[in-house]
């Protein structure tokens, strides 16, 4: 296993230990959220907890099921205690870049709903400025795309089929003009909402209270919400 997946692994695993009896907990997307999973169904046989979960992602739904977790909805259980996911990029302020994976829209709901988000990575993710050589993804209803299409800010995500579609649908758009880094994250969602330009973008914003990052050298970064990078 390479340096990078033993990070990911690690940060995963440690972000399990904060199960408790009868959580409800949100199951992210992604490779790094993939060791979390296995790691919720390990624990669940290990330790006899009585827990479900709610996936973001038919690859979610069907790897908790593969290793044991018991699934519900939003609709019986509204609220969550836990939601553990990935990222694309971070920045020090815990404020993210993620949703390239195609489960944006169905992240951020789980991850609002949850008491605790969490958030998963290795090194690589963490940045001085979100954008520094990365597009933003967004989501856009297939109805609006000859709307969004006409934005020079925009660029359509295509597969062999056509437009990118995501698991809810929707169809997915990034912004390049921006590959130096963002200014002010805040701002610049502010402008996308008021144009019109995404019906979901991913930057998330003053949502995080956690944070599990592992280095290359046995290093590890934690950090609670409004609180400075400690590295361990």
């Amino acid at each position: 296993m390479s340096w990078r997946e033993n990070a990911k692994k690690r940060a995963a695993l440690e972000a399990t230990k904060l199960l408790k009896e009868g959580f409800i907990v949100g199951l992210g997307s992604g490779s790094t959220v993939t060791y979390a999973i296995k790691g919720i169904g390990e624990t669940i046989q290990q330790k006899g907890l009585h827990l479900f979960g709610i996936p973001t992602s038919y690859q979610s739904l069907m790897l908790a099921v593969e290793n044991g977790i018991p699934i519900t909805t939003l609709n019986e259980h509204p609220q969550l205690d836990l939601a553990i996911d990935g990222a694309d990029q971070i920045d020090k302020k815990l404020n993210l870049i993620k949703g390239m994976g195609g489960a944006l829209m169905r992240e951020k709901i789980v991850a609002s709903a949850a008491k605790k988000f969490v958030i998963v990575a290795d090194e690589t993710k963490l940045v001085e400025r979100l954008g520094t050589n990365h597009s933003v993804p967004i989501e856009v209803f297939p109805f609006s795309l000859p709307k969004h299409h006409r934005s020079k800010c925009l660029r359509i995500r295509s597969s062999q089929n056509g437009p990118k579609s995501r698991e809810a649908g929707r169809f997915s758009l990034v912004c390049d003009a921006i590959l130096r880094g963002l200014q002010s994250p805040e701002i610049f969602t502010r402008a996308i909402v008021s144009r019109k330009y995404a019906d979901w973008d991913s930057l998330w914003l003053f949502i995080v209270v956690g944070l599990h990052l592992f280095f290359r050298k046995d290093r590890t970064g934690k950090s609670d919400s409004g609180k400075k990078l400690r590295l361990e």
